[in-house]
């Protein structure tokens, strides 16, 4: 029988997880926003996409886009293409020893204990550290950017895999001059007319500006921030309050900030992510490090300044 010859397909796995997460949110906007791309260059890459298929896989619609025939056969397809693509990287990671390992985090967290016990009980891996901003923690996994992240939640947690390790309270951030400057402690009702920094996440949002309220109520919106020090320049210039993870001790980011303990909120969880399907022996040896050498305690009195504002 003579065989069929099939021309090679070659497949950016990029723009296959771009039109995943388009089919995931029935929406460009919403998917640019959760991918951190612009809105017309997604669109081009699954034009891109569409045109190496031969196929129009999305329809748009007056409410966002609906998959075509097409797409919805190619949908599952898609996934356990990026599926099968994480598992062979991080199988083949696996087979090599003394093996490479990438650690995450987020949000001016320290693993410094943690990454030098891992070094000294592992000397010939390579193992590597890289900061990410909070926005970055999904992605910088599934892209295999890094290997295993600590940051806090909350962020997107599909296909990941999640340890906690400790929480830390929250408090609010004001300015030095502000009417709650001082107190021991405050509660929402305190601040409840009082808008807070907002995020382009959505869960990310309503954890960190507790929205809504206790009481059903929304909570005020405040200016909408991606950047770190754009955070901290709103809170210190009258623009909105801003609620941070307790870390830093006595510190503050800015001499113009101060920050007061808010009780009758529950805490923020730092954990340790993977990805679902990892088996880099140097991810689990990292996780047993982490949760005998990066308790709460200890994560709070080592913790920067920088972590107020960067949660």
């Amino acid at each position: 029988m003579t065989s069929v010859h099939v021309p090679p397909v070659d497949f950016d796995l990029r723009l296959v997880r771009y039109f995943t997460v388009v089919a995931e949110h029935g929406n460009f906007r919403r998917a640019a926003a959760g991918l951190r791309v612009a809105q017309p260059s997604l669109s081009r890459q699954i034009q891109r996409l569409e045109g190496q298929l031969g196929v129009r896989l999305l329809d748009r619609t007056t409410r966002g886009c609906e998959l075509t025939e097409a797409g919805r056969t190619f949908l599952p397809q898609a996934q356990a293409l990026l599926r099968a693509a994480e598992l062979a990287v991080t199988t083949t990671r696996a087979s090599g020893e003394p093996g490479a390992v990438t650690i995450g985090y987020a949000g001016g967290l320290v693993i410094t204990t943690a990454v030098r016990e891992l070094r000294s009980r592992r000397p010939l891996a390579e193992v590597a550290t890289l900061h990410l901003d909070w926005s970055e923690v999904h992605t910088a996994l599934l892209d295999h950017r890094v290997d295993v992240v600590v940051a806090r939640e909350p962020f997107p947690t599909d296909r990941l895999r999640t340890t906690p390790l400790y929480e830390e309270p929250r408090v609010l951030l004001m300015p030095a001059s502000h009417r709650l400057a001082g107190r021991g402690s405050v509660t929402v009702d305190d601040f409840a007319d009082e808008p807070l920094v907002s995020y382009p996440d959505t869960a990310y949002d309503a954890f960190w500006r507790i929205s809504p309220r206790p009481d059903g109520r929304p909570a005020p919106v405040g200016p909408l921030v991606e950047a770190h020090a754009d955070k901290l320049e709103s809170v210190a210039g009258g623009e909105a309050l801003a609620l941070a993870p307790a870390s830093g001790g006595n510190g503050v980011p800015r001499h113009d900030l101060t920050a007061v303990p808010v009780s009758g909120i529950e805490p923020c969880r730092v954990v340790l992510a993977t990805r679902a399907r990892e088996h880099n022996r140097l991810v689990t040896a990292f996780v047993e490090v982490a949760r005998s050498h990066l308790p709460g305690d200890d994560a709070l009195r080592a913790g920067s300044g920088d972590a107020y504002g960067s949660a």
